[in-house]
């Protein structure tokens, strides 16, 4: 990963950093091949850096980890989903800019915008 505030989610992982997390977490769906998903890390890195504490932040290669992606109907990537509780609140199919994202995070968090 590029970043130290952007985690790897996993098939293998899922469970335990996302569903179970104590803390809102946004997941960035994407795959290498994708040149979007590309366009979109640098937010994701951003938003990871402006939450670091008070959510996860992480990206899933759904080329690996097709069992999560698949379980999740992601059939469009980049797919951002914020997870809270273990559920999704929020979800952004193709390029989201940092102000949808970070809006919708902060209402999970409860800090104000």
């Amino acid at each position: 990963m590029a970043s130290t505030n952007v985690k790897e989610f996993t098939d293998a992982n899922f469970q335990a950093e996302v569903i179970q997390s104590p803390v809102p977490v946004l997941v960035d769906f994407w795959a290498e091949w994708c040149m979007p998903c590309r366009m979109l890390t640098p937010t994701i890195e951003a938003v990871a850096a402006e939450f670091a504490g008070k959510a996860s932040v992480g990206k899933l290669d759904t080329d690996a980890n097709r069992e999560v992606a698949a379980s999740h109907q992601i059939t469009a990537i980049p797919t951002v989903m914020i997870f809270s509780g273990g559920q999704v609140k929020k979800k952004f199919v193709g390029l989201t800019s940092k102000d949808e994202i970070t809006k919708a995070l902060k209402e999970l968090v409860g800090a104000r915008a």
